[in-house]
């Protein structure tokens, strides 16, 4: 079947997913699912209004192409998707620089706050 949208793949694990949605060459969003015994959910975050129909047929889509990959219709329990309409404002990342900055990264590691850290400091208290 020809389906309107595009979906490509970020990440797999074990028991789960991630997919960014394309309508032709613009990113409108990003499905995430997670596969649970007979039960598949979704998580299907929108950066842009989607007719019904279009929610339907992006969903039959998702279950199509990833979800009957993983348990088919007949095996499973349940596939339960959520639908939100978000715009993403930002991103972060733990790889804040590139890797050939790593030598200019300080070597001692007191530098860090490693060694000399006391242990009952608690990073999430108000002190």
């Amino acid at each position: 079947m020809d389906y309107q949208f595009r979906l490509s793949r970020l990440v797999r694990t074990l028991s789960s997913e991630v997919h960014l949605i394309w309508d032709h060459d613009r990113r409108i969003g990003q499905v995430d699912v997670h596969f649970s015994h007979d039960t598949i959910h979704a998580t299907i975050i929108l950066e842009a209004d989607l007719t019904v129909g279009d929610e339907e047929q992006l969903i039959a889509q998702i279950d199509d192409e990833i979800v009957v990959s993983y348990l088919p219709r007949f095996e499973r329990d349940d596939f339960v998707a959520h639908v939100f309409r978000a715009e993403q404002i930002n991103r972060y990342t733990d790889a804040s620089g590139v890797i050939e900055d790593v030598d200019d990264m300080p070597r001692d590691p007191g530098d860090f706050g490693g060694d000399d850290m006391d242990d009952d400091f608690d990073p999430f208290s108000d002190n």
